[in-house]
């Protein structure tokens, strides 16, 4: 007798924001009869669909994390951004508060669906995903809370640490111009930081300025004393984006938080054998993103939700 496995269902949900917006996202059910606990899913930052892929940077997140939440009994509600995707809009004069905003909203649009459970709906966020969780773990009390690569220093740290962090793995050739493309690099830090428009052109480049501008001066750790719900941090020790070590931050800010620093893992959720390098972010997108993360973050959430 061979068993049979349900496939989620789908079902395309549109929300409107306060300043005319429309969002359009996927809520994705488990099999039975609801209503279920739920969870509602953050991606990193950029021009990100529902799916957590961004042009060529493809990361494939969302169909597998929603697959994985949905064989725990769990819903699941991931969105487009602006200007991304099937959301109309520019997505390049969105704010990190916008971001943020789009959060509350879906978040509390999750509760209001007629299929879920309004008091156990969780946030999980990837990247700048992960900060997000962060305001919406201390604010709009969330019944648990993930953090994946979720760095806990302000935003212009963190910036500068990922900048060290990717310079260190350039070829051998390119470091001698290492101080030379710093230099440049904070020169270019400042305009963008003397920018007063939504988007701005910094080096040539057409830019997402006041994204920017809110993210630099970001905060994390105001938000980490506030969060009352389990909290789940990983971070992986092959990240090049987000320092590992801010694990430690966020288990002195939330003593009750569980956190991981995965072996392996990189800031694409998968694990790479090798030494961490930008250049093999290619190579690594062309595998799925970790099952053994996938499982350990959908038990750990249906522990806490259902």
């Amino acid at each position: 007798m061979t068993m049979s496995v349900t496939t989620p269902r789908d079902v395309e949900i549109t929300m409107t924001t306060d300043d005319g917006h429309t969002l359009h996202g996927t809520l994705t059910l488990p099999d039975g009869p609801g209503p279920h606990p739920a969870v509602l899913c953050l991606p990193g930052s950029g021009k990100v669909d529902r799916d957590s892929n961004a042009g060529r940077l493809r990361m494939e997140l969302g169909v597998p994390l929603s697959h994985a939440l949905a064989r725990q009994g769990m819903a699941s509600l991931r969105y487009d951004r602006r200007g991304v995707g099937a959301s109309p809009g520019d997505w390049r004069a969105a704010g990190f508060v916008d971001n943020r905003d789009d959060a509350v909203l879906a978040l509390r649009t999750l509760r209001a669906r007629p299929e879920v459970e309004a008091g156990k709906v969780g946030v999980l966020g990837h990247s700048e995903g992960a900060v997000h969780a962060m305001w919406l773990g201390s604010h709009e009390q969330p019944a648990a809370v993930v953090l994946l690569a979720g760095y806990a220093r302000p935003g212009k740290e963190a910036l500068l640490w990922q900048a060290s962090r990717v310079g260190d793995t350039l070829p051998g050739l390119v470091r001698p111009l290492l101080p030379l493309l710093g230099k440049v690099g904070l020169k270019q830090l400042t305009a963008l930081e003397n920018t007063s428009t939504d988007v701005a052109r910094v080096g040539g480049a057409k830019i997402n300025a006041r994204w920017w501008r809110e993210q630099l001066v970001h905060d994390p750790r105001a938000d980490l004393p506030g969060i009352t719900a389990p909290v789940l941090a990983i971070t992986g020790d092959k990240d090049l984006q987000v320092d590992a070590a801010d694990l430690e931050v966020v288990a002195s800010l939330v003593p009750h938080a569980e956190t991981r620093c995965a072996p392996g893992l990189t800031h694409l959720l998968r694990v790479d054998p090798g030494a961490p390098k930008l250049t093999s972010y290619s190579r690594l997108l062309r595998r799925p993103v970790d099952a053994g993360l996938l499982t350990e973050v959908s038990s750990w959430l249906a522990q806490r939700l259902r």
